[in-house]
């Protein structure tokens, strides 16, 4: 299991950019077309996951979204979505990708497929979400899996949260790493603000444009660097 959710890891803090997804002969699971993909929250950042910094898109499928302090935010991940939860941050108006119509809707009404066999996102166990039972059954008997409530799902990634996000942790700080020599060879050296998030560090990046057109792994690398520095 260990050795399941490290892969999993690895593959989620070394997420794609929109460059290397059209460079790619296949798509990610969890990604879709930019056509496809509804962002609902605002600001310069709202293209990344405001926890973990993660490119929404790319793990759409997985995208949940909630009212937080009065503002909308959109996680890729129930495992981001369960930090601030246990960070006693009360998220409202929970809302969860459906599968089938790639549209958001009410996470209380879907029916989660819990542990089959694609990839999970910011955890050991995926979890994905339909508006309708024959669809999480017609996808549960394709790819495994048991089907479950959101409040059933939403139990689980909590108590899973502070081991997974240890984890997480580590692979974030070493990647962060990586990211400090790629700003020192490759973007400009300037006097920076301080970042409270790694979706605000890599907006800023883009906007600014002080490592050029950077994206993908090594704009992750740089954002994490940023917001740990």
């Amino acid at each position: 299991m260990v050795k399941r959710l490290l892969l999993s890891i690895l593959v989620v803090v070394g997420m794609f950019s929109t460059g290397a997804l059209a460079k790619s002969k296949h798509m990610m699971y969890q990604a879709v077309p930019m056509s496809k993909a509804k962002i609902i929250q605002s600001g310069k950042s709202k293209a990344y996951c405001p926890n973990c910094g993660m490119t929404l898109r790319m793990f759409y499928k997985t995208n949940h979204a909630a009212t937080v302090n009065g503002k909308v935010k959109q996680y890729c991940s129930m495992h981001c979505l369960a930090e601030d939860a246990v960070k006693g941050l009360h998220p409202k108006n929970i809302k969860v990708v459906d599968n089938t119509t790639l549209k958001f809707i009410p996470a209380r009404k879907a029916y989660y497929v819990v542990g089959s066999k694609k990839p999970a996102t910011m955890s050991k166990i995926s979890k994905y979400a339909f508006g309708t039972k024959k669809a999480a059954k017609k996808f549960a008997k394709k790819f495994g899996g048991k089907i479950m409530s959101f409040k059933k799902a939403f139990a689980l990634a909590k108590k899973a949260y502070k081991k997974e996000a240890m984890m997480i942790g580590k692979k974030q700080h070493m990647m962060a790493k990586k990211g400090k020599m790629i700003f020192a060879k490759k973007c400009k050296a300037t006097k920076l603000p301080k970042f409270n998030s790694v979706a605000k560090a890599k907006a800023y990046i883009k906007s600014h444009k002080i490592c050029g057109k950077m994206m993908g792994k090594p704009l992750q690398a740089v954002g994490l660097y940023l917001y740990f520095k």
